[in-house]
């Protein structure tokens, strides 16, 4: 009989990976100063008191700082009004010191989130979620990716090497990660089925995968015998499940039952520490590229 510890999936450390990309944004960002004289910008727009939201921007805010990143934050209250927002939006548009714009959501209710996202200039846009850049996706244009499935694709490339072949089963559909996932997926020469809620046995289409990219919100759905022996996993999903005596803040876990495909996929990523910090490591990549299209200069080398 194997020893199951020779039979579990290796994990893929998104965190070493997003150090690694981070110390290289840290380069760029240094060269890209030397030659423009000024700093890349990213500007950061709260708005309200939502706890998650605050830790959020804060994390940003130190990561821009560390990777030589002018950090510009807005912080306003939850009764900001539709218009003094979308006039910030504007302000920073025009500012040339800034190169990304990011409107942490959710924003409070009533505040029309669609229209705040359509006010940002798609060219600042690094978060990817302006519908010019959702198209440029779509078409096989320069533009901007929403930075959590962009950097799953980075771990899968990392990984596996050439996907050309590989058939992917991303599971959830939203326009954050599930639909720019299966496109990037698609353009990297997979064979791409997006799956969902009304998709007709699910864990049918899933076994028949090479690679499974989770990002539905559901706590451990995703169960070892749907797994592929030796497939590839991205758990996007961090879901806190409820306190218990020995975890009184609750486990963190993602939308894959961990200790269950791991026993049977080839290679998968933990939570936390797997998709996680590739999302703020991408943001990074993404306003050093808005920098350097906005200068003029051809997009830094290996990001």
């Amino acid at each position: 009989m194997p020893d199951p510890l020779e039979t579990m999936a290796a994990r893929i450390d998104g965190k070493a990976f997003a150090e690694r990309l981070r110390a290289r944004i840290g380069a760029a960002a240094a060269d890209f100063v030397h030659t423009a004289a000024r700093r890349p910008g990213l500007a950061v727009v709260l708005v309200g008191d939502d706890a998650a939201s605050q830790v959020y921007v804060g994390a940003k805010g130190r990561a821009c700082e560390e990777a030589g990143i002018a950090s510009f934050e807005h912080r306003l209250p939850a009764t900001t009004s539709a218009a003094e927002l979308l006039t910030l939006v504007e302000r920073l548009n025009r500012d040339g010191e800034v190169d990304g714009i990011l409107v942490q959501l959710p924003l409070p209710q009533g505040l029309d989130e669609q229209a705040v996202i359509a006010a940002i200039d798609p060219d600042k846009d690094v978060d990817g979620f302006h519908v010019i850049n959702a198209g440029r996706l779509a078409v096989g244009q320069e533009g901007f990716v929403p930075c959590t499935p962009l950097g799953c694709l980075m771990l899968l490339q990392d990984h596996l090497g050439d996907l050309s072949g590989l058939e992917a089963v991303v599971i959830g559909r939203s326009n954050i990660v599930g639909k720019p996932m299966a496109q990037l997926l698609t353009d990297a020469n997979a064979t791409v089925t997006l799956a969902h809620s009304r998709t007709r046995d699910l864990a049918q289409v899933v076994r028949r995968a090479d690679i499974v990219v989770a990002a539905v919100g559901r706590p451990e759905m995703v169960r070892g015998d749907w797994i592929k022996p030796g497939a590839c996993v991205i758990d996007v999903g961090i879901n806190r499940l409820a306190p218990t005596d020995d975890k009184p803040k609750g486990r963190l876990v993602g939308d894959v039952a961990f200790a269950e495909a791991a026993a049977v996929a080839g290679a998968i990523t933990p939570v936390p520490g797997g998709v996680g910090p590739m999302t703020i490591a991408v943001l990074l990549r993404n306003t050093l590229v808005a920098a350097h299209r906005h200068a003029g200069l051809p997009p830094p080398e290996g990001l």
